[in-house]
């Protein structure tokens, strides 16, 4: 299936979020062997090269292994899958803030309307 991509982002990175969130979500586990290069190329409906792009890139990020002759694989490092959620979930918090206070939102009106959102939740 064709995925779908913004603008705003170079594509390979994208689609490191994409798998990184299925990584956070449980989709994907620590040991889990990801698509070949043509596979993923073939389901995110870019170039092989990109999908190669990708690989390298979470290798250097240290969230994924190649095993030669066998793939690539998400790590087995529990530590480094557990930093990647915090850093993902600090990511986010941060844009929000920075967006909040661009309005013109005080730090106590952002966690006011957080607190009443969650008990929405």
């Amino acid at each position: 299936m064709v995925q779908s991509f913004n603008n705003n982002q170079p594509i390979y990175l994208q689609i490191i979020q994409r798998l990184c969130r299925q990584i956070i979500r449980g989709e994907l586990e620590a040991g889990d062997k990801l698509p070949s290069v043509r596979e993923l190329a073939v389901q995110m409906g870019v170039n092989p090269n990109t999908a190669q792009r990708v690989y390298a890139e979470m290798e250097r990020l240290e969230v994924a292994e190649t095993r030669r002759g066998l793939g690539t694989f998400i790590t087995e490092k529990e530590e480094r899958l557990r930093r990647l959620r915090e850093e993902l979930m600090n990511e986010q918090i941060e844009g929000f803030i920075a967006d909040m206070k661009e309005m013109g939102f005080t730090a106590p009106e952002i966690v006011e309307g957080v607190k009443k959102s969650l008990d929405h939740v």
